[in-house]
């Protein structure tokens, strides 16, 4: 694990970005370390294009940390260019972000300005020049610091020596090129409505029209490769009450069928039933949660397989019940086996690890029964860091007559305040182990033996099948 982004203060420390977690622990024993969340960061930048587009139509995100304006035209709106960029770092700072910014001709030329400072490209060194690491030392190794100390030079012998891309480059950075943004268009909302000329009131008449809503939206989601999460109703009463009704889903989907009967579902559990008075005049349909959804190809002939997606009964339970009540068990990011499976709740998005399998005809590597906390129990071995022999447990006595391991997992010194410091924690041996009538059990020596400790314990963590 390596260190991707900092705070002013571990930067004070000597801290930067590269270097892996442990040689910065070591130097800041107290360094507080969170997972990089590199989705979370491109969500960021997509606010904050949508944001800014008060300053400019022209706007896309410029990842991993970036942001280009094309304010040709605007600037003259906020009293110039120069007021125009304090106006946005200001903004920045209310936001608790800190940012660079740099104005000019081109896209290359004003970030290459925003990440090394200056207002001269040709002052600026040759680490500037967005290309391979490779032909950046090249061109140290042939006497150039500076941008500029080749910027007036010949563009055929430049690109013989140090390829096509350098020259490209180069005219890029000083405006012999013009390669224009591609503004960020945010996608627009998905609605769709139906006003009628006299209301309406009965119930099927309401999920007719709302079936046809969604088959409208369904194709507006298939035109750009993405599926419903979430489908909100709204229905105007004539006397200008409006009620609202929204289902979730536990995955993308365009089904109008799947849709109508979780609503029906949602309309059975209200405690308040739906009051038509004297009729709706309208009805709209929005899907203000979206994600991409992929088309599968359908098997060709018919097959009796038995049917294993149970999504569709989750999304069932979820509107009945609400989805904070419907759990489901999700593989945490963690080699340790109690944090290995997580509790988490539909509503919540899963963690993105992924589980462990064993190879097809071998044993499976964790029991189906986990203890929580793991049992102590007294054991027997040949030698004290050898596999156990005998054990009890419950007061009963049991006799092993095969065993394999150990598996050995390092404790997660990371998590500790400390680090690594003078008490990493105790590391674990694991055995799957058989005793002589049948009974496989799955046992952990805690600690090893005169190396972190000169007496440890053993434990039953759990019960194979």
């Amino acid at each position: 694990m390596r260190i991707a982004a900092l705070s002013p203060r571990a930067v004070k420390r000597g801290l930067e970005p590269g270097l892996s977690l442990a040689d910065a622990r070591g130097r800041v024993p107290e360094l507080l370390a969170v997972p990089y969340d590199r989705q979370g960061d491109a969500g960021l930048l997509d606010q904050l294009a949508r944001a800014f587009i008060r300053y400019t139509p022209s706007v896309t995100p410029d990842p991993p940390q970036g942001l280009m304006l094309d304010i040709t035209g605007c600037a003259h709106l906020w009293g110039g260019e120069a007021r125009m960029q304090r106006a946005i770092i200001a903004r920045m700072k209310r936001q608790s972000l800190s940012a660079h910014a740099a104005i000019a001709d081109t896209p290359d030329a004003a970030r290459a300005l925003a990440r090394f400072g200056g207002n001269d490209v040709c002052a600026l060194p040759v680490a500037a020049l967005e290309t391979d690491e490779e032909t950046r030392h090249a061109l140290r190794r042939a006497g150039f610091r500076t941008i500029g100390d080749f910027a007036g030079l010949p563009r055929a012998p430049l690109a013989a020596r140090f390829g096509k891309g350098l020259v490209e480059l180069l005219d890029r950075l000083l405006a012999r090129q013009d390669p224009h943004i591609v503004p960020h268009r945010p996608a627009e909302r998905i609605m769709t409505e139906r006003r009628f000329a006299e209301p309406i009131g009965r119930t099927n008449d309401v999920l007719d029209v709302i079936e046809t809503l969604v088959e409208q939206a369904a194709t507006k989601l298939t035109e750009r490769g993405e599926g419903g999460r979430a489908f909100v109703m709204r229905l105007h009463r004539s006397d200008g009450h409006i009620a609202r009704l929204m289902v979730e889903t536990g995955a993308p989907t365009r089904d109008p069928a799947l849709v109508i009967r979780l609503l029906r579902e949602r309309i059975d559990g209200l405690a308040d039933p739906l009051d038509p008075g004297f009729g709706y005049d309208s009805i709209d349909l929005a899907v203000p949660r979206v994600e991409e959804m992929t088309e599968r190809q359908e098997a060709l002939e018919p097959t009796r397989a038995t049917r294993t997606d149970i999504g569709p009964l989750l999304d069932r339970l979820a509107v009945r019940y609400g989805p904070e009540h419907v759990m489901r068990l999700v593989a945490g990011d963690s080699h340790i086996p109690e944090r290995a499976g997580l509790l988490r709740s539909m509503a919540s998005p899963s963690s993105g690890a992924a589980w462990q399998h064993p190879e097809p005809g071998e044993p499976p590597l964790r029991p189906f029964t986990l203890f929580d906390p793991p049992q102590r129990i007294e054991v027997l071995a040949a030698v004290p860091d050898g596999p156990p022999r005998r054990f009890r447990w419950r007061g009963k006595s049991w006799l092993i007559t095969r065993e394999e391991g150990p598996e050995r997992i390092a404790p997660e010194w990371w998590r500790r305040h400390e680090g690594y410091g003078d008490n990493p924690g105790l590391s674990r041996d694991y055995y799957r182990v058989e005793e002589e009538g049948g009974h496989r059990f799955w046992l952990f020596r805690h600690g090893l033996y005169e190396r972190e400790t000169a007496n440890p314990h053993w434990y039953i963590h759990g019960l194979f099948a």
